[in-house]
């Protein structure tokens, strides 16, 4: 089976290196641009280009693939399959249409809940217990074609999104195998989306990360976590933003309002209110300009006074 991958971050790098690594004959990659990177904004390949130079496999970074310049390329690879994982563009239907196979989508979550952009940080934001990995035949809408397989997993009381990014990317690569596997026996199931019970993912802003302290300690503790490593819960202290890194439940709180500063625990944080008489212990924070530090070692040099409130 000749395949044409089309992906772009770190997390469609397991993919991409199993198919390699089982033999499949990767005729070729599409990913994204190179684009800007860090403070110094220097030009940086993708994950998925570099790793696909390290193989000497093709790599095509077209700018569009609607205005059909990409079409004659198709037409010279000839793939059987397509598989896209974390591309980041829609694909037009002259290329959905073009595999003998389809093209094969593997999807961080438990279609149809969580289609779109972010589905893992969104998943550990709004509380879920359990996540996973779907593959689909694509088509024309996003993430809403027919499902594949699904292989589900739990997501841990304190685990980030970086973490459970790291797992699905792993378990993608294994769910595609048993797909491509099942694909050429002629054995892969073929179930529709049911659309009523979609929810979506929206790709995450910078805003997001903003902390409500009026919402509830489970609520504040979920955002933590799901904007983890980006793009990372804040707030503010006397008009001065700082990066919320991790935090805990705290215990219940009768005193002051949402947001207030209660006390200073020893080894262990930070204790501000939250709305719903509970409490969050702020355990890592950094300031602008600053290092990732616990808040004990912030305190060691800084002050940070009791009965204030934290927000804008």
């Amino acid at each position: 089976m000749k395949i044409l991958f089309m992906g772009t971050p770190e997390f469609a790098v397991p993919c991409l290196d199993m198919l390699v690594t089982k033999g499949y004959s990767v005729v070729g990659v599409v990913t994204q641009p190179d684009k800007p990177k860090g403070r110094g904004h220097k030009v940086s390949p993708p994950p998925v280009k570099e790793y696909a130079i390290k193989k000497g496999i093709p790599v095509f970074q077209p700018e569009r693939l609607r205005d059909g310049s990409f079409d004659n390329d198709l037409r010279l690879l000839s793939p059987d399959c397509i598989v896209v994982v974390a591309y980041g563009k829609i694909l037009p239907k002259s290329i959905l249409d073009y595999p003998k196979y389809g093209c094969i989508n593997v999807h961080a979550s438990l279609l149809p809940k969580y289609r779109g952009a972010g589905p893992i940080q969104w998943a550990i934001i709004n509380g879920e217990k359990e996540t996973g990995i779907t593959t689909m035949y694509m088509d024309e809408g996003m993430d809403t074609g027919d499902m594949i397989l699904k292989k589900k997993v739990m997501i841990g009381e304190n685990e980030t999104a970086g973490e459970l990014h790291d797992r699905l990317s792993v378990l993608g690569a294994e769910v595609l195998a048993d797909t491509l596997r099942r694909i050429q026996e002629g054995t892969a199931p073929r179930e529709p989306q049911n659309h009523s019970e979609a929810t979506y993912a929206p790709m995450l802003t910078k805003e997001v990360g903003c902390i409500d302290w009026n919402k509830s300690a489970v609520e504040i503790k979920n955002l933590v976590r799901g904007v983890n490593p980006w793009p990372v819960a804040y707030t503010n202290y006397e008009g001065k933003r700082f990066k919320v890194w991790s935090v805990d439940i705290g215990e219940k709180c009768d005193l002051g309002v949402p947001g207030m500063i209660i006390k200073y625990i020893d080894s262990q944080g930070l204790m501000v209110r939250t709305g719903d008489m509970g409490s969050i212990i702020i355990k890592e924070i950094q300031y602008e300009g600053g290092k990732k530090m616990s808040m004990e070692e912030y305190l060691r040099g800084h002050t940070i006074e009791i009965g204030k409130l934290l927000g804008s």
